[in-house]
């Protein structure tokens, strides 16, 4: 029984410190563009341009 008094409240902090950085994320723009992302992945800036 004394595991739980443990565990319950160590969950529901790290519950909650889960959902204030959500929250910090979304306030810093980090979702804004997220196919931007995914497309810069298959761009190759390394190739020669023709001269």
């Amino acid at each position: 029984m004394s595991g739980l008094a443990i565990l319950i409240p160590v969950a529901l902090l790290m519950g909650l410190s889960g959902l204030v950085f959500f929250f910090w994320a979304i306030r810093n723009d980090q979702f804004d563009d997220l196919d931007g992302a995914a497309q810069r992945v298959l761009i190759d800036e390394d190739e020669d341009e023709p001269s």
